[in-house]
């Protein structure tokens, strides 16, 4: 089969046609997905919840501020640059516009109200973190370069592009952007699957160093194995906490709130942030299920609540030095 997104010769993780997380377990295939669809238990989200309070971020930080849009969508501005990762404005995460997860809550930051966007680091193809109606509102209102892994940028026609493989790095004003290996896949049919890459990001600069993960499952740590070596000490870790039940089939593509603890510790990462939570209902568990985990795993864990926070739409945070 031939792959329409990207062809380059084959690697420790691409066969020459598809990508794979080296060690670990592939996520489940079509007939567990049509197994869990048959006997799902979903929680009762709300339909729409009251507007949040929309940030108006400043135009530029010196430091390194975090403000949450929704879901994994957030604005890192650190050393006068302003990132967004996986931007979705849009109503669904669906290739259809009538039909799919549908949003329960406006954005957190109104799309007016955006400073000047200088890049958006784009970790995955699916359409929950893909979103080709916000990156052409984007490419018009402020031509951002996007930052993201091998064989996206051919759904990404008429945008700057960077692409590079796990392991690579772009240069970003002051900023230095790593491609990091994560446990997950892509697609966006029925036949693509894993055919462009996925990867988490770790942004280094004058404030710091902040690791951001868009999906991951926890795969035995793999993914956070070897960064403190890599990369140093990091200012803070963004990291998916949500979309995570059942867990037989979600366990190989996202991890769970105590997973993520896990992670961040592993991380060596003195402040976190959970995202990929309470925006698009994806998976069984109910909207504000990932919250109480995260409370319950923390203490557990004897992790303090102002270390690791999950950030609601609107929400902004100075992170400090």
């Amino acid at each position: 089969m031939r792959n329409p997104y990207y062809q380059g010769p084959v690697s420790d993780h691409f066969d020459g046609t598809r990508f794979f997380n080296p060690g670990g377990a592939p996520p489940n295939g079509f007939r567990d997905m049509l197994r869990w669809q048959m006997s799902a238990e979903r929680a009762r989200w709300p339909r729409r919840l009251p507007p949040p309070r929309p940030a108006r971020p400043q135009a530029r930080v010196a430091d390194l501020v975090v403000t949450m849009v929704g879901h994994a969508t957030l604005l890192i501005q650190m050393a006068g640059m302003n990132v967004l990762t996986d931007p979705v404005w849009s109503d669904r995460a669906s290739p259809l516009r009538f039909a799919g997860p549908r949003r329960v809550i406006d954005p957190g930051i109104r799309f007016q109200d955006l400073p000047p966007i200088d890049a958006v680091l784009l970790s995955h193809n699916h359409y929950d973190h893909l979103d080709r109606a916000t990156l052409r509102r984007l490419a018009q209102a402020h031509d951002p370069l996007v930052i993201t892994p091998l064989g996206n940028d051919a759904l990404l026609r008429g945008l700057r592009v960077r692409t590079g493989d796990w392991g690579d790095a772009v240069t970003l004003g002051p900023l230095t952007v790593t491609f990091e290996p994560c446990h997950h896949w892509s697609a966006r049919g029925t036949r693509d699957r894993s055919m462009a890459l996925w990867a988490a990001f770790v942004d280094a600069g004058p404030a710091g160093k902040v690791l951001h993960i868009g999906d991951t499952g926890f795969d035995q740590g793999r993914p956070y194995r070897g960064l403190a070596a890599r990369h140093g000490a990091l200012r803070a870790a963004i990291l998916p906490i949500g979309a995570y039940a059942p867990r037989w089939f979600m366990r190989a593509q996202h991890q769970d709130p105590d997973e993520a603890l896990q992670g961040f510790a592993m991380s060596g990462a003195r402040w976190g942030i959970g995202h990929h939570w309470g925006t698009f209902q994806l998976t069984d568990e109910g909207r504000e299920a990932p919250l109480d985990a995260l409370a319950q795993a923390r203490a557990a864990r004897g992790i303090a609540p102002d270390r690791f926070r999950a950030l609601a739409p609107g929400e902004s945070w100075a992170i400090p030095a």
